[in-house]
């Protein structure tokens, strides 16, 4: 039997990578660290210090005070994040980078034979930062994944209750401030993307509950969307476990 193979969307969805931390204009230090909940210890002051002698520019971890540029780009942002793997005799720390995919670009370990933690946690992590270079951001290089949906037609024999494609029309949203285009990437997700970015906007999975989604942000965060007379909400994380709602209306 012979068969003809039909194109009949195609639609690139871009992401980008780094090779290391120097590679990176932006940095997200959060204002406590997972693993000194307890007692910061000043070290998200002190990493903060530190990396803008580096010429990093450092964000908060709200979003919604980024600068455009960081915006615009989200995955020309790192996250930085310090875990405590004290010994029983040393302070010892290891600081991590990682970026918008939750892709660790970069772990040092640092050590400190003083004992008391003010001063023995911020020496152990002045000796994991010996190891970053100074900010020279680079022009991100990208790589592009092609989505093809394709029909396939049998010439001899007609096939029975044949799958019709999908719509992949792109629908188009805004915010007042971003112009996103929506497209479906298959029965139960779809994408928003900026034309002026090379990352997906956000990433919407279904759930269980009709027109609510599991989102993924560009950032990397994960959070919580759905539809909501007519426009389409994400609830955007704050710096204090708080959400705020951006809403994008559709285009006509």
């Amino acid at each position: 039997m012979k068969k003809l193979s039909i194109i009949m969307s195609t639609f690139c969805v871009m992401f980008t990578f780094a090779q290391k931390v120097s590679d990176y204009k932006y940095v997200v230090v959060p204002s406590s660290f997972e693993s000194f909940k307890k007692n910061n210890y000043g070290l998200s002051a002190f990493l903060t210090k530190n990396l803008k002698s580096k010429q990093y520019v450092v964000i908060s971890e709200n979003r919604g005070q980024w600068p455009e540029e960081a915006n615009a780009n989200p995955c020309s942002v790192l996250n930085a994040d310090l875990v405590n793997d004290s010994s029983f005799l040393r302070n010892k720390v290891v600081l991590e980078f990682k970026d918008c995919n939750s892709k660790v670009v970069s772990s040092q370990k640092g050590s400190s034979s003083i004992k008391e933690y003010e001063e023995g946690f911020p020496d152990a992590l002045s000796k994991a930062l010996v190891s970053i270079s100074i900010s020279k951001p680079v022009e991100i290089t990208t790589f592009k994944q092609e989505v093809q949906v394709t029909k396939e037609t049998a010439q001899e024999t007609p096939k029975v209750n044949e799958q019709k494609p999908q719509n992949s029309r792109a629908e188009k949203y805004s915010n007042g401030k971003l112009s996103l285009q929506k497209i479906q990437i298959d029965a139960s997700q779809f994408i928003l993307v900026d034309g002026n970015s090379s990352v997906p906007y956000a990433t919407f999975k279904e759930t269980t509950k009709k027109d609510v989604f599991r989102v993924k942000l560009g950032s990397g965060e994960s959070t919580t969307g759905y539809y909501e007379n007519g426009n389409l909400v994400i609830e955007i994380p704050k710096s204090n476990d708080e959400y705020f709602k951006e809403v994008f209306a559709p285009l006509k």
